[in-house]
């Protein structure tokens, strides 16, 4: 086989699982989307073609008038955007000093708060807010929420932080500036990409959070993730109301993904290269 062959090969077989990854990464979402268009009758009709229905936006309707999803969105929301910022006001010095002065027990510790599994801290967090009158607040919500967001935050931004020269911040201490100023001024504007990729994806694990909400959440602050056992019972699933509501769930989220990816990949690999 010839060079120009062999090269010719290797680029369509990249090529192929490239497109093959994104067809099994794609094709769910897709057919979600189509289904939550459908009546029941024809989601469950296993003899139909993938375009083979007559549109409707009655799961739609059903999930916000009867369902009321636009309250739990904003709960949802709510409770994302409170664990992302909490968790960014405590995890950036945190970051910062285990960066700063080299703390790699610390850092190992953050790592191994993140692998633990989010179920061993359930029962101690349902038994401290159920003691303290707080189940069914944004409150308890907004602490689990911060268990998933603040190692996550602080794991990011370690890197971000020691890829800044030391040197800047000796700097601006000579022109007058104290520590808590050049931390300000100097580390946290250029650690922007990286702040902005910690708090995207922490907002996002908190959006998509489950367990934590099943348990903690009530009828005033029950989250999209929750609501959507709404539509499972024993005897029943409304399969339209169920793709319709997880659309709700999942298109906001791809398309902020996919519109922003390139300041993803910027804050990820902002600490990368040291020189």
């Amino acid at each position: 086989m010839s060079i120009k062959a062999k090269k010719i090969l290797n680029s369509t077989g990249k090529h192929f699982l490239i497109y093959f990854a994104l067809f099994l990464a794609l094709f769910p979402i897709l057919w979600m989307f189509l289904s939550s268009f459908q009546a029941n009758q024809s989601i469950i009709n296993a003899n139909r073609g993938l375009f083979d229905f007559v549109p409707t936006l009655e799961n739609y309707r059903n999930v916000i008038d009867k369902y009321d999803f636009l309250k739990y969105s904003w709960n949802s929301f709510v409770v994302a955007i409170l664990a992302t910022i909490f968790s960014l006001i405590i995890g950036l010095p945190c970051a910062y000093v285990v960066a700063r002065y080299k703390m790699r027990k610390a850092s190992m510790v953050v790592l191994l708060v993140r692998m633990i599994p989010g179920i061993s801290f359930l029962l101690p967090w349902f038994s401290i807010f159920a003691a303290m009158g707080l189940r069914d607040t944004y409150t308890a919500l907004v602490l689990t929420h911060m268990l998933v967001a603040l190692p996550f935050i602080v794991w990011i931004m370690i890197p971000n932080f020691e890829s800044i020269p030391m040197e800047l911040q000796e700097a601006a201490w000579i022109d007058g500036c104290n520590q808590y100023g050049a931390f300000v001024r100097i580390v946290l504007r250029l650690s922007i990409p990286g702040i902005f990729t910690a708090s995207l994806l922490a907002f996002i694990f908190s959006w998509n959070n489950f367990m934590f909400s099943l348990i903690l959440a009530g009828s005033k602050t029950l989250t999209l993730p929750v609501a959507i056992f709404n539509f499972v019972s024993y005897a029943y699933v409304d399969w339209g109301g169920l793709m319709a509501g997880s659309t709700i769930i999942t298109l906001p989220i791809v398309v902020l993904s996919l519109c922003l990816q390139k300041y993803i990949i910027s804050g990820l690999t902002a600490g990368a290269v040291k020189g």
